[in-house]
C-alpha cells in the first residue's frame, strides 16, 4: 500500500508522477560528465603496440582510484612466463590515476600479454588484457581465462548473498516500523515476531558469507579460497571489507533493539511506559538502521563519483524508504494471513506510511538516476539504464497495484463486517490453546471439523453421571478437560476465520497485498543488479571520451586514446571505435583504429574513413584512409597534424551497403 486515505487520491498520484518525469527529463538533459565506476581509459604501452625497445614498465590508466595489489599488473612473455618484477609503481599525478609494474631487463622480441585485475572505488572488481610488442609481433601460448571478474560459481553466490542481505535488510527495518508505528499490538503476535527476527538472520548470515566470499570474489575466483585466513586479513583492510564488518556490529545492537520490542515492550501494558518505550525504541532503531543502511553508502556507488557528500545521505534515505515500504509490505501480508485479527487502523496507518516513503523514493530515485546516468542516451543505450527502465516500470506496477489495496482498504474501513463476538476472556484462552495446537502440529481447521459443536461439548458427560443430569467433576479425567478446552477454543477460533475469510473487502486486501509482495521480489532482484551494474553515466563517458579525468586535453607528449560508440541502424550495426593517436602531438602520427562489438569482440567492416579538422585556424578537413590490417583493426602512418589546438577527429564506419555513420570527438594536440 502506497497511499493514504484521503479522496481523489488517483489524480495526486497522477500528478506527482507527471512532476517526477519531468524534472527527471531537466536532470538528464542538463546533466556534466562524471566517473563512477572504474575503468581502464589507456596505456603504455598502448594496446596493439609495437615498439622498438623494451620498455622499463607498463601503466595502466584509470577513470578512477582503484585498489591495487601485488598481482593486480601481470605481464607475460610469449611461452607465458613472468616478464615483470611484480614490484608495483604508483605513476599517479594530480587528477590522474595510472600504475604501473617494472620489467625485467633483456626481454627478447614477441608479443607480450598484459593481464590486469584491480578493485574500483565503488567495490566491484573490474579486469582485463591486451598485447603489446616488442621488435615485431609473434604467436603467444597464453590462454586467458574467460570467465570475467567477480563471475563464476564464487560470483554467482556472492550475489545470491547480496540480493538475500538487502532483502533481510528490508524485513528487519520494514517489520520493527511496521510495529512501533502502525500495529504496536502485533509486538505480542508471534508470526509477526518470527518474521523480524528471520530477517535479522537472514541479514546477518548473508554479511557474514559476503565477508567470507569477498577475498575470491575480487581475486582468484576460487570457492575454495574462503577458507584462506590470509586472504581475509586483506580483505578486513579494504573499505568494503570495513563496511560489512562494521555491518555486523550493528547488527548486534539491531538484536538488542528487536528483544526488546518483542519482550519488555510486548509486555508493557501501562500506556506511558509503552509510550516513553516505543519513543526510544524508534529513535534507538532509526540510528541503528541508518547505519545499517550506511554500510551499503559508504562502500558502493554512492561513495564515488560526483557529489558523494550529498549521494550518500540520499542513499540512506533511499534504502530506508525501500525497507519501510515492502518490509512493512511483507509484515502486513503475514499479518493479514496468519494472524487472527489485524485491526483496520493498523491497515489505513500503514498506507500513510508507505505513501511518504514512496515519496521519499520518487526524490531521491531522481537525483540517483541523474547521478548515475546522465543522459537520455544512456538511458536507453547502456544495461544500466536498460535496468532502471525496467525498475521504473515494476515500481508503476507496484504502485498500481498499491492503489487497489487502498481502495479495499477504505471499504474495509466503511463496511465492519459483523463477527461474532467471542466471551469475556476468551480471547488469551483461544489464542492461548491455538498455540498449543500449532505445537502439537494440528491445523485449527482440521480440529474444528472434527470438533464437537458447543451444545455437543456440553453435553459430553461421565459415564457414572447422577441421574438428575448433576456432574461428577472428581471423576472428569484431567487430560479429557484439557482435550474438551482445546476443541472448544479450536471451533471459536475457526469460527472467527471463517467470519473474516467471508469478508470480500479483507479477502480482496490480502489478494492484493500479496501480488504486491510478489512483485516487490522482482523489484528487489532488478535493484541488486543495478547495485553491481557500471552505471551508464560511467560507460557512455568512457566509451566517448576514454573516461580520462582531463576531458577532451590530451597529456602532452602521450598517445591520444578514446572510445566512440557508434550504430548504424543495420545488422551488426552496433559497436566501439577505439582511436590511438600516436604520439599525440603536431607532427606526423601514427593512427590505430579498433573496431569491437559491443561484447569487445572484434568487427570486421568495409570501410572506415577518418577526417581531421582545426576548426579555429581554418584547417581541414584533412581526410585519412586507413588499410585494414587485420580483422577490426585498421592503421594509418604518417598522419600530419600541422599546428596545435582544439581538432576535431571524425571517424564514419561502414558496417554494410547503405549503413553507416559519422561520429566524433574533440581532442587538443599540444
Amino acid at each position: 500500500m502506497t497511499t493514504p486515505t484521503a479522496p481523489r487520491l488517483g489524480t495526486a498520484l497522477a500528478r506527482l508522477l507527471v512532476l517526477a518525469a519531468a524534472l527527471l527529463g531537466v536532470l538528464l538533459a542538463g546533466a556534466a560528465p562524471a566517473s563512477a565506476h572504474a575503468a581502464l581509459t589507456g596505456s603504455d604501452p598502448q594496446d596493439g603496440a609495437v615498439v622498438a625497445t623494451a620498455p622499463k614498465e607498463v601503466g595502466l590508466t584509470f577513470s578512477e582510484q582503484v585498489a591495487m595489489s601485488p598481482d593486480s599488473i601481470r605481464v607475460l612473455d610469449p611461452s607465458g612466463r613472468r616478464a615483470d618484477t611484480g614490484e608495483i609503481i604508483d605513476l599517479c599525478s594530480g587528477a590522474v590515476v595510472k600504475y604501473g609494474v617494472a620489467l625485467r631487463a633483456g626481454l627478447p622480441d614477441g608479443t607480450y600479454t598484459v593481464a590486469w585485475q584491480t578493485v574500483s572505488a565503488d567495490s566491484h572488481p573490474i579486469a582485463g588484457a591486451f598485447t603489446f610488442s616488442i621488435g615485431a609481433p609473434s604467436a603467444t601460448s597464453v590462454a586467458l581465462p574467460e570467465q570475467a571478474a567477480g563471475g563464476g560459481v564464487v560470483g554467482a553466490l556472492y550475489g545470491i548473498a547480496r540480493y538475500l542481505s538487502y532483502a533481510g535488510f528490508a524485513v528487519l527495518v520494514g517489520g520493527g516500523a511496521f510495529v512501533l508505528l502502525c500495529w504496536p499490538r502485533g509486538a505480542g503476535v508471534r508470526p509477526v515476531q518470527q518474521t523480524v527476527v528471520r530477517g535479522w538472520l537472514t541479514l546477518t548470515g548473508a554479511t557474514l558469507v559476503m565477508l567470507l566470499l569477498r577475498g575470491p570474489y575480487t581475486g582468484s575466483g576460487k570457492l575454495a579460497d574462503v577458507f584462506d585466513l590470509g586472504g581475509l586479513q586483506a580483505v578486513l583492510q579494504t573499505k568494503t571489507g570495513a563496511a560489512l564488518t562494521s555491518r555486523l556490529l550493528l547488527l548486534g545492537a539491531a538484536a538488542l533493539f528487536v528483544a526488546v520490542l518483542f519482550g519488555a515492550y510486548a509486555r508493557r501494558t501501562d500506556p506511558k511506559e509503552r509510550k516513553d518505550l516505543a519513543f526510544g525504541l524508534g529513535l534507538g532503531g532509526t540510528v541503528v538502521a541508518a547505519g545499517i543502511a550506511g554500510t551499503w553508502a559508504l562502500a558502493e556507488h554512492a561513495s564515488t563519483g560526483i557529489q558523494p557528500g550529498i549521494a550518500m545521505p540520499v542513499d540512506i534515505l533511499h534504502l530506508l524508504a525501500v525497507a519501510t515500504w515492502l518490509g512493512g509490505l511483507t509484515t502486513l501480508l503475514v499479518a493479514l494471513y496468519r494472524a487472527p485479527s489485524v485491526e483496520r487502523a493498523a491497515v489505513e496507518r500503514f498506507s500513510r506510511v508507505a505513501f511518504v516513503s514512496v515519496a521519499v523514493l520518487v526524490a531521491t530515485g531522481i537525483y540517483q538516476s541523474w547521478r548515475q546516468v546522465g543522459s537520455w542516451s544512456a538511458l536507453t543505450g547502456t544495461r544500466y539504464g536498460q535496468l532502471l527502465l525496467v525498475k521504473i516500470g515494476l515500481m508503476a506496477v507496484l504502485v498500481g497495484i498499491a492503489w487497489i489495496s487502498r481502495r479495499w482498504t477504505r471499504r474495509l474501513a466503511e463496511r465492519a463486517p459483523t463477527l461474532p463476538e467471542p466471551e469475556s476472556g476468551s480471547e488469551p484462552e483461544a489464542e492461548g490453546a491455538e498455540k498449543d495446537l500449532e505445537d502439537e502440529g494440528l491445523e485449527n481447521e482440521g480440529l474444528a471439523d472434527e470438533a464437537p459443536d458447543d451444545e455437543d461439548a456440553g453435553d459430553d458427560r461421565p459415564a457414572d453421571a447422577d441421574a438428575d443430569g448433576e456432574d461428577a467433576p472428581e471423576e472428569i479425567d484431567p487430560e479429557r478437560a484439557a482435550q474438551l478446552a482445546r476443541q472448544r477454543a479450536a471451533v471459536a477460533t475457526a469460527r472467527r476465520k471463517k467470519a473474516r475469510d467471508a469478508d470480500p473487502e479483507r479477502t480482496g486486501l490480502r489478494r492484493s497485498v500479496l501480488t504486491e509482495a510478489a512483485v516487490a521480489v522482482v523489484l528487489l532482484a532488478v535493484t541488486t543488479v543495478l547495485t553491481s551494474t557500471e552505471p551508464g553515466r560511467t560507460e557512455e563517458e568512457a566509451a566517448r571520451t576514454g573516461g580520462t579525468t582531463a576531458g577532451s586535453t590530451a597529456v602532452p607528449d602521450r598517445p591520444v586514446d578514446f572510445r566512440l560508440p557508434f550504430d548504424t541502424g543495420g545488422v551488426d550495426g552496433k559497436g566501439v571505435v577505439r582511436l590511438s593517436l600516436d604520439p599525440g602531438r603536431t607532427g606526423a602520427n601514427a593512427l590505430h583504429l579498433f573496431v569491437e562489438r559491443p561484447n569487445g569482440k572484434p568487427l570486421d567492416v568495409p570501410e572506415i574513413k577518418v577526417n581531421l579538422t582545426l576548426e579555429e585556424k581554418g584547417v581541414g578537413p584533412l581526410p585519412v584512409a586507413p588499410d585494414r590490417i587485420q580483422t577490426g583493426h585498421w592503421s594509418a602512418s604518417g598522419v600530419q597534424l600541422p599546428l596545435p589546438g582544439e581538432w576535431r577527429i571524425q571517424v564514419t564506419v561502414r558496417t554494410s551497403e547503405i549503413d553507416q555513420t559519422t561520429i566524433e570527438k574533440n581532442v587538443k594536440i599540444g
